[in-house]
């Protein structure tokens, strides 16, 4: 009979007698509740579980129906708001997922996941230790995809930053329990290893040799069977998944070793090496460690992030009384107070008061920023010393500092090609070094027998190709990070590789080398029968339905309610409407051909112009510099606006542009884009209008203000939430950094690689000198990945 349970692996008590049925086999249990689950797995077809499981199962305290409970309330639609978003008919969820060491785990994740009916994606990041998952919720719920998870050993959760900061403390702390029973260990075995070793010189009685052997194998036995357990069990779950990963030559080292000196203990032959197993162990162990912390302060960016939003928020009621709530519980149109001091808990419009805004957890700006009635303020920012009244139009998923995270965690889920080509290489890598091992085993067994088994454990750890895994997505984590502490938010993976390349940059005018301040300079009136008042009236209704910087022109006219209807956003040239059953429109002088004025734009009815109007827009005051520091670079700089006027000729000549093109519609920007790439340029296009998200589509890289329309932020690669320009230099500097790191840290692990193996195959490495070597190069690589958050 059995001793231990099917399910968790644990001792049967005396006198109980449990089983369950799996392919017609009694399979014994150690209580009711790990016979509940284990039914309940086999019952609902998963039975794999069993097969392909590397680690015991928890032992289960509480009724099967609890714990589907649990998962189950992951799919109410109330609960998912708070971290699940829609796309379209699919929904997007962002997972931590304990448990994933290295490129096989992710390939396993998503292997299992995608089996399941429903799911269309899964992105895993090995360093961040999260996933992100779009499935079809009408064919897999959220709960089926949690649970498939853990059927493979996984255990996964929605990604929140309190829970997530939990889960890295309990892990560092796991961490540090192995470390401390290795230690403790290795101290012990150590001394009975030195006695067995002078013993040799003054002859120890064969008794006490034997009985030295029998206890460093009881003290050795924790090491092995818990502070190595996870070596194995990440190597046996690569090779469930049919993949060589990092840690199967050293649990072949470990175990290999700590077998053949079990051996010679039962057996009363040959030597034990028990106190280098431990003592390996230990090093290890404090290796991997060091590289797990090293991997934290990368990643703990966008969790701080999320820290940033406060518990609570002052609500007012119907009778203008506050009351305190749960900030989550906020929703669309709730009035708010903001005190001085206090941090803003959802995106929302001021309506009364004014103050000075702390935004430099999201634009990296220092200087606090003026707001006032009217102004957005943004969930996570600091209220330095006014009260406000906000009105909330942005919460959940959809406030700025969410948005934030989630495209950051896009830009990192998203692995570039170049590391797919090297977690193939570390694959090779490491078929190539089991084969090369077992030569070099081999090889001295026809000369040094007794040598053959630790040169070959040498081999196996020292030459762990870890630093190479690492070498990539250390260094990307790293400057994405470093990027969003600028203000610049990377929305796609190619874009450090891209801005590397870069051979022109194109911008748009208005908004983007102009700060879109627009102030109404003159006005020309064509048709008599209408007076100015009249005309700014007509061009303030129509413009409060644009996103276009000249709408803010008209900001401070109040025309009559009503005053026109039926209005349409005509891209790329302005908006129409009715007014008075007559057609009306403001947009380019040019727009129905029967006009030609250097105004930037101009009010129609039925088409006749009726007025030109003339603004001031001031000019970036870091645009001159920018530029010339790209030509510098070797880059050409072009401008494509829609502006017909002469603005755009004189700006294009106080910036010293390549060229220029004015009155450019939608269309033309993105023909001149096209045109660069069929000449083998790369080109990358700057702007913030609607107009520009065509163009945005054709560029290489496409860099959005944060002061832009929605929609062009949406298609953009590049997001810079401080809308300034010196973020574009910024951005290329990083990106060459990181290029820069990525070749420096490919070279020193194949560097080291390369040197290492020929010596541990002639013997000069001992297994403990491998272990530290192993080990240091991982943390070189990480260590040098990490001077990319000082940039």
């Amino acid at each position: 009979m059995a001793s231990s349970c099917f399910h968790c692996l644990e001792p049967i008590p005396r006198g109980f007698d449990g089983h369950v049925v799996l392919s017609g086999e009694d399979q014994p249990v150690c209580c009711i509740g790990c016979k509940a689950v284990a039914e309940t797995i086999i019952a609902q077809g998963m039975s794999d579980y069993y097969t392909y499981r590397t680690e015991s199962a928890g032992k289960v305290t509480e009724l099967v129906p609890e714990q589907l409970k649990m998962l189950l309330s992951y799919d109410n639609e109330e609960i998912q708001e708070d971290f699940v978003e829609a796309q379209g008919d699919l929904k997007e969820v962002l997972l931590s997922v304990e448990g994933i060491s290295c490129a096989a785990c992710a390939w396993l994740i998503e292997k299992q996941l995608l089996a399941l009916a429903g799911v269309r994606r899964v992105d895993v990041n090995t360093s961040t230790h999260r996933a992100m998952i779009l499935w079809q919720p009408e064919h897999v719920k959220l709960s089926e995809i949690i649970k498939a998870l853990l059927e493979i050993g996984y255990k996964a959760y929605p990604f929140q930053a309190d829970e997530e900061a939990a889960q890295k403390q309990a892990t560092a702390k796991a961490y540090i329990r192995r470390l401390g029973v290795a230690g403790l260990m290795t101290m012990q075995v150590m001394m009975f290893a030195f006695a067995m070793y002078f013993g040799m010189f003054s002859g120890m009685e064969e008794d006490f040799e034997q009985y030295f052997r029998w206890i460093s194998l009881v003290l050795a036995s924790p090491v092995i069977l818990y502070s190595a357990m996870p070596f194995l069990t990440n190597a046996i779950k690569g090779l469930a998944a049919k993949q060589l990963n990092m840690d199967l030559p050293v649990s072949l080292a470990i175990f290999g070793a700590f077998a053949a000196s079990t051996y010679a203990t039962f057996m009363e032959v040959g030597e034990v090496y028990f106190e280098s197993i431990c003592m390996f162990t230990f090093l290890l162990l404090l290796g991997k460690y060091l590289e797990f912390r090293a991997r934290l302060k990368a990643s703990e960016f966008t969790a701080n992030l999320q820290k940033l939003l406060p518990l609570t928020a002052r609500l007012f009621d119907n009778s203008s009384e506050e009351r305190m709530i749960a900030a989550k519980k906020l929703k669309l149109d709730d009035k708010i107070l903001v005190k001085a001091g206090e941090t803003i808990p959802a995106d929302g419009i001021v309506f009364e008061g004014h103050t000075t805004v702390d935004e430099s957890m999201m634009t990296g700006e220092h200087l606090p920023v003026k707001k006032y009635q009217g102004h957005q303020v943004y969930a996570g920012t600091l209220n330095h010393d006014g009260v406000i009244a906000l009105q909330i139009n942005k919460v959940g998923q959809n406030t700025l500092l969410n948005q934030i995270i989630k495209l950051q965690h896009n830009a990192l889920t998203k692995r570039p090609k170049l590391v797919e080509i090297t977690d193939k290489v570390a694959q090779w890598f490491v078929a190539c070094l089991l084969i090369f091992a077992s030569l070099t085993a081999f090889g001295w067994y026809q000369t040094s027998p007794e040598q053959a088994f630790w040169v070959t454990i040498s081999v196996l750890v020292a030459t762990c190709p870890c630093a190479l895994s690492l070498a990539i997505p250390t260094a990307l984590t790293c400057a994405v990070a470093s990027l969003t502490k600028k203000g610049i938010l990377i929305k796609e993976s190619h874009v450090l590789e891209t801005a590397t390349k870069l051979t022109r940059v194109a911008f748009d005018k208005t908004g983007t080398l102009t700060e879109g301040q627009f102030s109404i300079k003159h006005i020309e009136l064509l048709d008599s029968q209408y007076s100015e008042q009249q005309v700014l009236e007509l061009a303030a209704a129509l413009e409060r339905y644009s996103e276009h910087p000249i709408a803010r022109a008209f900001s401070d006219i109040t025309p009559a309610d009503n005053l026109v209807s039926e209005i349409s956003v005509v891209a790329g040239s302005g908006l129409t409407a009715k007014f008075n059953n007559q057609p009306i429109a403001i947009g380019k002088s040019n727009w129905f051909g029967k006009h030609a004025s250097f105004a930037q734009a101009t009010l129609f009815i039925k088409q006749q112009p009726i007025a030109d109007f003339y603004f001031d827009d001031k000019v970036r005051g870091n645009a001159e510099r920018v530029i010339e520091e790209l030509q510098q670079d070797g880059l050409t700089c072009h401008m494509l606006t829609g502006d017909s006027s002469n603005a755009g000729k004189a700006l294009a000549t106080q910036l010293a542009l390549d060229s220029y093109e004015t009155a450019c519609s939608p269309e033309n920007k993105q023909l001149h884009v096209e045109q660069w790439s069929q000449q083998h340029e790369v080109v990358a296009m700057v702007g913030d209008g609607i107009n520009d998200s065509p163009v945005f589509n054709s560029a290489h890289l496409s860099i959005a203000m944060e002061t832009g329309a929605d929609i062009s932020k949406n298609t953009a690669d590049v997001v810079l939430l401080n809308s300034d320009l010196n973020a574009i230099t910024a951005l290329r500097n990083v990106a060459k950094q990181t290029r820069r790191i990525v070749k420096q840290n490919l070279a020193m692990s194949l560097l080291y690689n390369a040197s290492i193996l020929p010596l541990a195959a002639l013997g000069m490495v001992p297994p403990w000198v491998a272990v530290i070597g192993m080990s240091a190069s991982s943390i070189l690589v990480i260590g040098n990945s990490l001077r990319l958050l000082k940039l």
